[in-house]
């Protein structure tokens, strides 16, 4: 099992896992023509992609899927409210091989059982996802604003977690954006600061992560300084284990054994 990310930030964001022949993106937030780019740094094409999941609606998760989708015909799995709330639109799902998953119901795509996971988040029925191969466990969550109880239990006993570290408290709160949107990037239904990372951590199983990758860090409220130097706090031993993905070129391969 293993797992990759094309870049992750509030440009676009693209996470790949891998399990035997079986390969899926978990979102598209890049053009049909970035995200070819992006793959084939990787070493792969669209061709490649068994499934797109979608997490939710916003841009910088959607932006590809649907053309993406329709020109190599992927499937495409997200939730009924996601597609609902893209209706009509360009980054729509309609005319695509789509599949509704309903969060807590795990579901097979070849050879990784995948669980969706619900979150809060300010979308339409957002979730994110757990995936599971051969008793190896890989969680990605980002875009939540709050850590709740069916979130840590979901995502407590992971080999390698992707965890939103979206920002700094004092660097969004005398930060360039407008007081609204300060609001909503640090409530409950926003992003995850540093410190809910951090506390989240600190009741899972962090010794059995093989890796931790922070991700969706916000390129004006946040440092990768910051954000290793929280989660630090938590995880003192195996801190090798720990990288920060990237806007421009995500993470590389991650191998789960």
């Amino acid at each position: 099992m293993r797992l990759a990310s094309l870049g992750s930030g509030s440009k676009g964001n693209g996470t790949l896992v891998s399990a035997g022949d079986c390969l899926v993106l978990v979102d598209c937030g890049f053009s049909v023509k970035e995200t070819e780019r992006r793959l084939a740094g990787r070493g792969l094409g669209g061709d490649d992609l068994g499934a797109i999941l979608v997490t939710h609606e916003h841009g910088d998760h959607i932006r590809g899927v649907g053309a993406l989708a329709r020109r190599y015909r992927i499937p495409v799995y997200s939730t009924f409210g996601t597609a609902r709330a893209v209706t009509g639109k360009a980054a729509g799902l309609h005319r695509c091989d789509w599949h509704e998953v309903r969060p807590g119901r795990p579901f097979q795509i070849g050879a990784l059982a995948v669980t969706p996971v619900t979150v809060p988040h300010d979308a339409r029925e957002p979730c994110q996802y757990r995936f599971s191969w051969r008793q190896r466990e890989v969680g990605v969550l980002t875009d939540l604003g709050s850590v709740t109880p069916h979130v840590l239990q979901a995502y407590a006993e992971c080999d390698a977690l992707v965890l939103e570290c979206n920002h700094e408290p004092e660097l969004l709160a005398n930060g360039p954006y407008p007081l609204s949107l300060k609001r909503r990037v640090g409530g409950h239904l926003g992003h995850l600061s540093n410190q809910q990372a951090a506390a989240m951590l600190a009741q899972c199983n962090v010794d059995r992560l093989q890796h931790l990758v922070l991700s969706h860090l916000s390129e004006q409220n946040n440092t990768s300084d910051h954000a290793l130097w929280e989660i630090h706090q938590v995880m003192e031993q195996g801190r090798e284990r720990i990288q920060v993905a990237s806007q421009t070129g995500g993470f590389d391969w991650l191998d789960v054994s």
